[in-house]
Parts: C-alpha cells; sequence; structure tokens
C-alpha cells in the first residue's frame, strides 16, 4: 500500500479509537478514587462492600460480552459502541447520585454490561483496517487510552474530589462520554469500502492486503469448533491471570499509596499516575518493535516475569520503606501493560479470521473473570489483614503462572501443531 493511505488511516482512526476507549476506561477506573476520596464513609460502605463494589463492574463486563462483540462482528462495531458510550456516560454520572449502596450494586453491574463489548469490539474494528505489519501498533495505541487515561484523571480525580467532592467526580467525568458519542457517529465507519476519504484503489488495495495474510490460515467451521481448541482454551487461562495482577493493581492502588502517613487525596493522585507514564512508554516501545521484526512472543511472557518478580520484591521489603515500594510498584504497572499490544495482535494472526471477534470476545471475557478476581481478591486481602504484603504475593504468583503459560503457548504454536481442525467443506 502506498504511504498516502497508510497516513491516511493512522491519523483518522487512531486518534478517534484512542479517545474512545479512554473514555470507557476513564468511567470504571476512577470508583477507585471515590473509595480513597470519600464514598465508603459517605454511604457507610465496609472493607468487604468496597470490594464488591469495585469487582461487580467486571461480572457484568464477563457475562455480556460475547454477544456483544458477535453483534458488532456480524452488524456493526459503530452502532453498538454509540450506544455504549450514551449507557456508559449516563451510568457514570448516576454513580454520583446515589445514597444507597444498593443501588450502586446495580449501577456498577450494569456499567459492567454496556463497556463489556468495547474492547474486543474496537480491536475487531481495527483488524478490519491495519495490515499484520502494522497491528501491534494500532491495537497498542487503542489499550494506551488505558494508561494514559489513569494518569491525567489520578491528578484530575484527585483536584475535583478535593474541590467538589467524589458526587461531582463522576458526574463530570461520566458526560465527555455521552457528547463524544455523537462525533463517534459521524466520523467513524465499520468497514473500509464505506469510507469516503479513501478512493476506490487505495480501498482495493488494503482489502487485497488483508485477505493475503490470511492465506495460510485455514478457516475454522464454526466458533464452537474454535472455542474448543486448546490455543483458545489456554489463552483464556493465561490472560484471566495477568488481568488478576493489572486490576488488583488499578483498582487499590489508590488505596494503597492513600494509607501511607501524610498523603492527601491530590498526593495519592499524582502518585498514582507515575506507573501510567512509564506504562504508555513501555507500551510504545514494545509495539514499535514487536512489528519491526515480527515477532510477538518475546514482547509477552519476559514482561509478565518483570511484574512478578516487582510485586514479590514489594512483598518481601514489607511497609517499612514507602518510597522503595511506591518504585517496585512502577515496575509491577509499566512491566503489565507493556505487552498489550503484541498480544492482541498474536491473537489475530494464530486464529483464522472467521473466528477471530468471538475467539478474542472469549478470551477478553476470561480476563474479566480475572480482572474480578483481582479486584474483589487484593481488596479482601487487604482488608483482613490490614496491610498489602499479601496481596503483592497473590499477584506476583497470578503473573508468574501467566508467563509460563505464554511460553508454553508459544512452544505449541512454534511446533505447528494442529490446534484448530480446518473446515474441510
Amino acid at each position: 500500500m502506498e504511504k498516502a493511505v497508510t497516513d491516511k488511516r493512522w491519523f483518522r482512526l487512531i486518534p478517534i479509537a484512542f479517545i474512545t476507549y479512554s473514555l470507557a476506561y476513564l468511567d470504571r477506573a476512577n470508583f477507585s478514587f471515590a473509595a480513597a476520596g470519600g464514598m465508603a464513609t459517605d454511604l457507610d460502605i465496609t472493607a468487604s462492600m468496597s470490594s464488591l463494589l469495585g469487582s461487580l463492574f467486571f461480572l457484568g463486563y464477563f457475562f455480556f460480552q460475547i454477544p456483544g462483540t458477535l453483534y458488532a462482528a456480524k452488524r456493526s462495531a459503530r452502532r453498538l459502541i454509540f450506544w455504549s458510550l450514551i449507557l456508559w456516560g449516563f451510568l457514570a454520572m448516576a454513580t454520583g447520585m446515589v445514597s444507597d449502596s444498593r443501588l450502586l450494586i446495580l449501577i456498577r453491574f450494569m456499567l459492567g454490561v454496556v463497556e463489556s463489548a468495547v474492547m474486543p469490539s474496537m480491536l475487531v474494528f481495527l483488524s478490519r483496517w491495519f495490515t499484520k505489519s502494522e497491528r501491534s501498533r494500532a491495537n497498542t495505541f487503542l489499550i494506551m487510552g488505558n494508561p494514559v487515561t489513569i494518569v491525567w484523571m489520578s491528578i484530575l480525580s484527585g483536584y475535583l474530589i478535593k474541590a467538589a467532592g467524589w458526587r461531582w467526580m463522576f458526574i463530570m467525568e461520566g458526560l465527555p462520554a455521552i457528547v463524544w458519542a455523537f462525533l463517534w457517529w459521524r466520523l467513524i465507519q465499520d468497514h473500509p469500502k464505506e469510507a469516503g476519504w479513501l478512493t476506490d484503489s487505495e480501498k482495493s488495495d488494503l482489502a487485497e492486503a488483508l485477505t493475503d495474510e490470511q492465506h495460510n490460515i485455514r478457516p475454522v467451521r464454526n466458533y464452537a469448533e474454535a472455542f474448543k481448541s486448546w490455543l483458545v482454551i489456554l489463552l483464556c487461562l493465561q490472560y484471566g491471570l495477568w488481568q488478576v495482577g493489572v486490576y488488583g493493581f488499578v483498582m487499590w492502588l489508590p488505596s494503597i499509596i492513600k494509607a501511607a502517613p501524610d498523603v492527601s487525596i491530590i498526593k495519592t493522585g499524582w502518585l498514582s499516575s507515575i506507573p501510567y507514564i512509564f506504562s504508555a512508554a513501555g507500551m510504545f516501545t514494545a509495539s514499535y518493535f514487536s512489528d519491526k521484526y515480527q515477532n510477538r512472543k518475546d514482547f509477552i511472557w519476559p514482561f509478565l516475569i518483570i511484574g512478578s518478580i516487582a510485586f514479590y520484591s514489594s512483598y518481601l521489603i514489607g511497609p517499612s520503606n514507602f518510597w522503595l515500594s511506591i518504585v517496585l510498584l512502577v515496575i509491577a504497572g509499566a512491566a503489565m501493560y507493556t505487552p498489550y499490544g503484541p498480544f492482541f495482535a498474536y491473537i489475530t494472526e494464530v486464529l483464522p479470521k472467521n473466528v477471530t471477534a468471538g475467539a478474542i470476545a472469549i478470551i477478553n471475557s476470561f480476563g474479566a473473570l480475572g480482572s474480578f478476581a483481582g479486584a474483589y481478591l487484593v481488596g479482601y486481602l487487604n482488608g483482613v489483614t490490614g496491610g498489602f504484603s499479601a496481596s503483592y504475593l497473590f499477584m506476583a504468583g497470578s503473573l508468574l503462572i501467566s508467563a509460563i503459560m505464554m511460553i508454553a503457548i508459544v512452544n505449541i504454536t512454534g511446533k505447528r501443531r494442529i490446534i484448530l481442525k480446518p473446515d474441510i467443506n
């Protein structure tokens, strides 16, 4: 493809995808700041209830991910994400208006439901617009909305809670998703063939390139055949364990920092943002070299091991050295985020195109279960032990097992074993 069409796609689509996923992540992750900023006291929420509320999002996320993603793949990602933006914006704002923790349970669950298909649908959407040599970077720019959002959200939320309270934080951070929904609808098309900003030859060249990269991967009969494969099952388990560490970290980092002596909510916001600055840099660097050398595996499992070592080191030093603990948490956070782009590029390259959407959905669903377990169990361990050492050990173990499983997956696919039964009809 010519450089002109390549530039068009990057400049037109990537900023929109980035902003959309950023808004989704804003409205799920700001709960951690509300928990550290007075919501638990105002609503009389116990430590165990706070853990449940922080993790309930991921149950809704798990149950509705596959049907939502299949709708996006077979019908329209554009329409699905439009309505999701509006609904999650309203639900996020409603979180700031509740006075009963029982209603908060329903809102958190429903927020997970309406956001459930956004990430896999966006990955499917990008796979229609970007080729194999570009896909790790495209995926990374999408998922980079996660750490970049937490950087500015951490700082902004600290100031908003200080100035107006946690209720106004939810209201003011939920409104942009509703406004953005209408810009998304106007600017995005589902397929390159629908894009008025591409010429006919540019559309043809892109379609040919996307078709050529699948010629060595035979389609399988149906989704059920793909879901029964050892490759998909192992990826589900591996990704679920990975997300135990990620969301145990994301949902409880502000509380971990706020528990230190003489740390205000504003200082908590600034310190909480640091790991995500390094995460964004790591994600961009790994995706660049992963695409350059067309190597996915060496940019996934080594970073999970680094994250595991950092958490285990935090466990060993205990609460005695706050600043060393912060450095280790920065390393852990950056290491966990760095492999996202290569990982999702890997999935689209080892699975047949006709089942990629469903496979991404089920793998991400198990990631949601891991997220639920991480968010809930880390909070539970913090509550029952009165400290953070046990949760550090828990996250270290999850990441280590995830890294070992990724090594096993790479070895299986590297030996070219028949993992999916091809459709011979």
